[in-house]
């Protein structure tokens, strides 16, 4: 069998695994966000953290939780790396740096999981499930709620109240997260992951030195920075490494985990609006992005072009072997696509139009199908925007949902799409005009600036991922990359959350014979283009000066 068939199998056995877990999945996510009952676990939450979950909330107070929340939640993961020395299971490791501290608690509560050290080398068993884990379920259900903060505002109408940031957050945790968690730390164990809390241990000798490891828990890490779209790896080879990722089947089963919860979204946003129609167009729009730029990155690392990819079958450098050019290159559109970062191959290493698709994924916003939650508001942020569009060419006011999208709805919307280019181009130039970051730089000319430009690129969008090549450990990029990650996360939640909030008081739009069919093909391939004319207006400068030059110079 070639190595392109067997891709091509791969991508249709996940394709159809997906097609199953939708609509349970997403039904279940329906039923656990509209139920007023709570389940005891949840009652004693509520009872510690003071909270009362039947109280609702308008947008400012929505907002309000979910900035406490992560405020806390940072403040909180920097004191744990600060002290880490004095805690018990540290294995040896010292204190974290404080601008290290800094980068990886803003990474961690932004779901960005962006990590300037070896994990192995750095962090105890303490911090890693003490801390990490829990923000890995935490940041994913806060992404959560305010995506069904913002459905509410679709689905309801004269009201102001958006529902209750804090029974979201259990919730999505209790309910969703970690019985999925279970069941997928059983999987990943039987794949061969590893699961213990060992110390640090001797496997052999490596070029001339003593080769060390240490275990932990790494399988139940492993399945939430999967299934929350977060992307931290337990080693600083990520998903690339053994003891995370064993064998193809491990691969495959990661990749459904990081796609399940975010396309299956779309089907709660369409059950939670009363239209599933609404929820397959929303769908229609990521599958198409999500198999188009899938298709693309196996046609360019497969691409011969030289004795050396000749006989390698493809562009293999940077790749495991086990999972070949058609297992990594599924996984580095699934993971750029999405909020996710995780690596089993090196993104460095790729083709420069490989190199460009990954950061060209990250660009779009992530929303195809895009982070836990994220993936959802960012999605129907721009779906307003091609409503806005087609009202435009035909001369009416756009509607969507039956909700009037005016001037407050539209400057919303804008604010939000131009948050995350004006952090990424705008740190990009700063970096690439001082002379000490791009000391950092391992390459020079096009690809060193593409490793400069794709970490601000993950960060800012709250990806993750590294382009490799580019020491980002240093103050400048620590705290630099880390204010990125925080805004990039947390600015477009207030105006998605001042949006759902216009959106629930408006009065419903009744249908008309001239109201645009948003839940239609031809209205996905309007949102389609749309996001790829904004994305490219917005990115493409900058893409010339990086991965395309380079391609083209290849």
């Amino acid at each position: 069998m070639s190595p392109q068939v067997a891709g091509l199998l791969q991508l249709t056995a996940l394709i159809a695994a997906l097609a199953l877990a939708y609509r349970p999945l997403g039904d279940y996510m329906a039923r656990v966000y509209s139920s007023e009952k709570n389940y005891r676990p949840e009652k004693w939450i509520y009872k510690a953290i003071g909270a009362n979950p039947a109280a609702e909330m308008r947008w400012p107070a929505y907002l309000r939780g979910v900035l406490a929340f992560s405020a806390v939640s940072v403040l909180f993961l920097y004191l744990m790396q600060r002290v880490q020395g004095s805690l018990p299971g540290s294995l040896g490791f010292s204190s974290i740096d404080p601008d290290q501290a800094f980068n990886t608690a803003a990474s961690f509560v932004a779901n960005t999981n962006w990590q300037s050290y070896y994990g192995e080398q750095a962090m105890g068993h303490v911090v890693q499930t003490g801390g990490l884990a829990v923000q890995n379920f935490l940041s994913a259900a806060v992404g959560m709620a305010v995506a069904v903060a913002l459905v509410r505002g679709f689905a309801r109408s004269r009201t102001s109240e958006l529902g209750n940031f804090w029974a979201d957050l259990v919730r999505g945790t209790v309910r969703i997260l970690i019985p999925i968690s279970v069941i997928g730390a059983i999987v990943l164990v039987a794949c061969g992951a590893i699961q213990n809390f060992s110390g640090i241990h001797q496997v052999g000798q490596f070029m001339g030195g003593t080769q060390e490891w240490n275990g932990g828990g790494v399988a139940s890490q492993e399945v939430i920075k999967e299934l929350g779209t977060n992307g931290g790896g337990y080693f600083n080879a990520n998903s690339a490494h053994p003891f995370e990722n064993p064998n193809p089947l491990s691969n495959l089963f990661e990749i459904f985990l990081i796609l399940l919860i975010p396309f299956a979204l779309t089907r709660t946003f369409g059950r939670m609006v009363g239209s599933l129609k609404q929820g397959y167009a929303i769908l229609g729009a990521m599958a198409v992005i999500w198999i188009g730029f899938t298709a693309l990155m196996m046609w360019t690392e497969f691409a011969h072009r030289g004795p050396a990819f000749e006989i390698a079958g493809g562009a293999m450098e940077g790749k495991e072997t086990r999972f070949g050019i058609a297992g990594s290159s599924i996984f580095a559109v699934a993971t750029t696509l999405t909020s996710t970062g995780a690596v089993n191959s090196f993104h460095s290493s790729y083709t420069g139009f490989g190199g460009g698709i990954t950061m060209l994924g990250m660009q779009l916003g992530e929303i195809a199908p895009g982070g836990v939650g994220s993936g959802l508001y960012g999605m129907l942020i721009m779906a307003i925007i091609a409503v806005f569009i087609a009202g435009l060419m035909v001369g009416r006011t756009p509607e969507y949902l039956g909700k009037k999208i005016g001037t407050r709805q539209i400057k919303l919307a804008a604010c939000y799409i131009l948050v995350t280019p004006a952090l990424v181009l705008g740190f990009t130039a700063v970096a690439m005009a001082l002379p000490t970051p791009a000391d950092s730089m391992t390459n020079s000319g096009a690809h060193g600036f593409s490793e400069i430009l794709y970490a601000y690129t993950s960060g800012a969008n709250n990806n993750g991922s590294a382009f490799a090549g580019l020491n980002a450990d240093t103050q400048w990029f620590n705290t630099t990359i880390g204010i990125a990650m925080l805004l990039g996360r947390f600015l477009p939640m207030v105006f998605v959350l001042a949006l759902a909030g216009s959106l629930a008081e408006q009065k419903p739009v009744p249908e008309t014979a001239g109201t645009l069919r948003t839940d239609k093909p031809l209205y996905a391939g309007l949102l389609v283009g749309t996001i790829l004319i904004i994305t490219g207006l917005t990115y493409f400068p900058a893409l010339a000066l990086g991965p395309l030059a380079e391609g083209l110079a290849s």
